[in-house]
């Protein structure tokens, strides 16, 4: 994926323009088709003003993040700039929209933000997270803005799958290592699948890296485990393998 060839170029060019569409996948490849025989002529011949699209932008965004800064909310879609999205919280200020300070993992200065004022009601009601560990996926909506995720919780991650081999610090496919709200580190595993099955096999655990301040302990080695008994039952594994490189 990173040395895509010139007809996946123009391929891309022309889904992200407009003239085609994704009519499906099949496994990681996306097949294309005419915009036309993809999207339905009503939703093709009405587009939006651009001040109902930016601000069907911000609200999504804003759904999904609880707090953002206007950088952050016009990031999340990539379709609207940083100034659009300040001008929309601007409009938005007493409007069912908050301003708020964020106070960075780091103790730094905080930094200011939006949020919605149902949002901020709602804070003291929340539940605390489970304290137990969790695999994410590298695609987890809570570690996709990787300089929001270093700056929120102080966990700096970056996903090597489109890295090439030589290069990687980790590995292919790693999992960030959460327990209840903190971060505390990373494993690769892999399902080594018989015969190309999905069910059967081993999942193998070939890497794991704590953070520096963090310590196995046998609370945490015990959590662990139960995290990989879960995945392997997810997965369909026979058994599971524990050979950190």
């Amino acid at each position: 994926w990173w040395n895509w060839h010139p007809e996946k170029t123009a391929l891309e060019y022309l889904w992200r323009t407009g003239a085609l569409a994704v009519a499906r996948r099949e496994g990681f490849q996306k097949v294309y088709d005419l915009a036309e025989r993809v999207i339905p002529k009503r939703h093709r011949g009405r587009p939006p003003s651009r001040k109902a699209f930016i601000d069907w932008s911000c609200r999504g965004a804003l759904a999904r993040l609880g707090v953002a800064t206007p950088a952050e909310l016009a990031a999340f879609w990539g379709a609207l700039s940083a100034a659009e999205a300040g001008a929309w919280c601007a409009a938005q200020l007493g409007n069912g929209l908050t301003s708020v300070l964020v106070e960075p993992a780091d103790g730094a200065t905080p930094r200011a933000a939006f949020a919605a004022a149902e949002t901020l009601e709602r804070l003291d009601g929340l539940p605390k997270p489970p304290p137990r560990i969790r695999a994410l996926n590298p695609f987890d909506p809570v570690i996709r803005d990787r300089a929001r995720l270093e700056r929120l919780f102080g966990f700096r991650y970056r996903i090597e799958v489109f890295v090439p081999a030589a290069k990687r610090q980790y590995g292919y496919y790693v999992f960030p290592l959460l327990e209840g709200e903190r971060f505390i580190g990373r494993i690769d595993m892999t399902h080594d699948s018989r015969n190309g099955c999905r069910d059967g096999g081993v999942l193998k655990v070939t890497g794991l890296w704590l953070e520096p301040e963090i310590a196995m302990t046998r609370g945490r080695e015990d959590k662990l485990q139960a995290e990989l008994k879960r995945i392997q039952k997810f997965v369909g594994a026979a058994a599971l393998e524990f050979a950190p490189r």
